[in-house]
């Protein structure tokens, strides 16, 4: 089972999987929540846990009122696939 945390002394939210954990790193300007890199282990990739990652990211956001900046590309390449997460992009 996948566990999701924001790890705020790490400034980095964290998806718990086998072969993980990924990671999103983060900084924050003016309340906005800047996605800065997006990484999964090497031996886990190609299993969907960046997007799941970032599935969990938009609905923390979402719950937190709080809005998002994606400046790393994988974030990018999300938030243009994912229309239905719009409301929580900056």
């Amino acid at each position: 089972m996948a566990d999701f945390r924001d790890n705020a002394a790490e400034r980095r939210y964290e998806l718990d999987h086998v072969g993980g954990p990924s990671f999103a790193r983060y900084a924050e300007r003016d309340g906005v929540r800047l996605i800065l890199h997006v990484e999964t282990p090497a031996a886990a990739r190609g299993n969907g846990h960046a997007e799941a990652l970032m599935r969990a990211i938009v609905d923390d956001a979402r719950a937190s009122g709080r809005k998002l900046t994606p400046l790393c590309s994988y974030a990018v390449a999300y938030a243009r696939r994912h229309n239905e997460a719009r409301d929580v992009f900056a």
